[in-house]
């Protein structure tokens, strides 16, 4: 004891038996006892308390291939569909509450984490099969529907961002944690939070159309958030002390599969993660280049950054003391150096101050900003009417002063001219001022049924598509039939702007309507 407080200060005080003793620091052995003292508390006052044997009997059940399963999910995708078709995010939400999703995917998470095959052929089963029945289910009703337009709640679910991610795996550790502790109360939340059902709802959709960036913006969507969910999953199952002890003694083959489950679906969700980093680092240098030109008091406003446009767009709204007139070309170069191509980027300045001169510049600047609404405006529109008529954004012909949107519909199976102009007045109804213009490809004309020297109901429909038909194709079309009814029809389509070339052949019968050829 001559050293006095030397000897205290190495000794190791006891602590009464159940108790952690209290850990002196002194270096890395001090370090790892404090580690391994807090996993003992961790086994003893938390894993120890959860009953894992119905935990998995649990997960296992809700994995199982039944007939409640499938019909839950055929109706959950149905309501979603309908709810996109009708831009109705509380129709949309209905969705999400009945989906059974959740339970494959955990369930998988569980499995990966004890090692049982048998379970994870299980879940992949239950999910690969109820995702097919979804997309299929979601695609036929598209097509027995004649609405096919993109609408915003389509258009939300077509590409990913690190905001999806997050809100996934989130979802999972509370989903994960309300399974283990006994609170399945929690899933609801769960449920609406991860959105599993819609997205696979928007795959079908694009199905249907045949619209190539709907389906895999979607696609990719839907296996960001399913991969997210079943590693946290097993994260989680991990944590709380599931292991390979709970699961039938596993083959050496069985091992090397489980292994290759991970790594097949590590890859595409390490991949989605790097462009969403990208995405993430590329917006917050897009942020420092905008108020680059301007002092430390300017501010901005608002940033809309589409880094996958044809070219990428920019759009902001700088609020700023003075006004920079060369901060737009400065800002572009710093722009296109980080994207590394050719922007189209919109700033607006946003005046702060006072003065009669600050008053007359903001007057200015909110013309300008109300320049670049209307551009981001008939930029958005462009996109929206490339989709609908399943053609790139560039095909798209913009008259902002006279507010016309034209385009070419590419040829679908199966599509009428009739579906062809339901798609053009969605888009109108949804762009009030606006004249939208589009293309169909030249399908057969229906005949204009007449009783007596008056049109039929349906004579009265196949007049008005006719006319419309030949107004936007702008090729003459060659009318036969009576010639009484001829000369009627011939009329009323010249009223409307449309060449008409007149066949009667004096037969009785509906006139018949036909593009002409080339060469007539």
């Amino acid at each position: 004891m001559a050293d006095g407080g030397k000897t205290l200060a190495a000794a190791t005080t006891l602590a009464p038996p159940g108790e952690v003793p209290p850990v002196q620091v002194h270096g890395e052995h001090s370090f790892r006892h404090v580690i391994e003292s807090w996993r003992g508390w961790w086994r003893r006052a938390v894993v120890s308390t959860v009953d894992q044997a119905e935990v998995i009997a649990g997960r296992r059940e809700e994995c199982e291939l039944s007939a409640r399963y499938l019909l839950m999910l055929a109706m959950s995708a149905g309501i979603a569909v309908l709810g996109l078709l009708l831009s109705s995010p509380a129709v949309v939400i209905g969705a999400m509450l009945l989906s059974p999703l959740m339970g494959p995917i955990m369930g998988l998470g569980f499995a990966l984490a004890t090692g049982d095959f048998r379970w994870i052929k299980q879940s992949s089963k239950s999910l690969a099969i109820g995702t097919g029945i979804s997309v299929l289910f979601c695609a036929l009703i598209v097509l027995l529907s004649p609405l096919q337009t993109v609408t915003p709640e389509i258009a939300s679910r077509t590409q990913p961002n690190l905001f999806d991610l997050f809100v996934a795996l989130f979802s999972a550790v509370a989903g994960a944690y309300a399974m283990i502790r006994g609170r399945e109360g929690t899933i609801v939340g769960v449920a609406i939070a991860t959105a599993l059902m819609p997205p696979l709802a928007v795959v079908g959709f694009g199905l249907a159309t045949l619209n190539g960036t709907v389906f895999w913006g979607a696609l990719l969507l839907f296996f960001t958030n399913l991969m997210t969910i079943a590693f946290t999953a097993a994260i989680m199952a991990r944590l709380y002390g599931f292991d390979t002890m709970l699961s039938e003694k596993q083959t050496n083959l069985q091992t090397a599969l489980i292994f290759t489950v991970f790594v097949a679906l590590a890859i595409p969700l390490g991949l989605s993660l790097v462009n969403l980093a990208k995405d993430a680092a590329d917006t917050r240098q897009i942020n420092g280049a905008v108020l680059s030109p301007f002092s430390n008091k300017a501010l901005i406003s608002k940033l809309d950054v589409d880094l996958h446009g044809e070219p990428p767009k920019i759009s902001a709204v700088v609020l700023t003391p003075e006004v920079r007139p060369d901060a737009l070309a400065e800002v572009q170069a710093r722009v296109d150096r980080i994207i590394g191509t050719k922007v189209n980027l919109t700033l607006t300045q946003v005046p702060v101050g006072n003065s009669a001169q600050a008053a007359e510049l903001a007057q200015l600047a909110r013309a300008n900003e109300q320049e670049a609404a209307d551009l981001a405006h008939a930029e958005q529109l462009a996109v929206r009417l490339a989709l609908v008529a399943g053609v790139s954004s560039d095909s798209v012909v913009v008259d902002r002063e006279r507010k016309i949107a034209a385009v070419t519909a590419r040829p679908l199976d199966g599509a009428s001219l009739e579906a062809y102009r339901e798609l053009e007045n969605r888009v109108g109804a949804n762009e009030p001022g606006w004249t939208i213009r589009l293309r169909p490809p030249a399908r057969p004309l229906p005949d204009i049924s007449y009783d007596g020297d008056t049109l039929t109901e349906d004579g009265a429909r196949a007049l008005a598509l006719v006319g419309w038909a030949g107004r936007r194709v702008e090729v003459p079309i060659i009318l036969g039939g009576p010639e009484a009814q001829v000369a009627m029809v011939a009329a009323a389509l010249k009223k409307q702007g449309v060449a008409v070339r007149e066949q009667p052949d004096g037969e009785e019968g509906p006139v018949t309507a036909a593009w002409a050829a080339p060469d007539q």
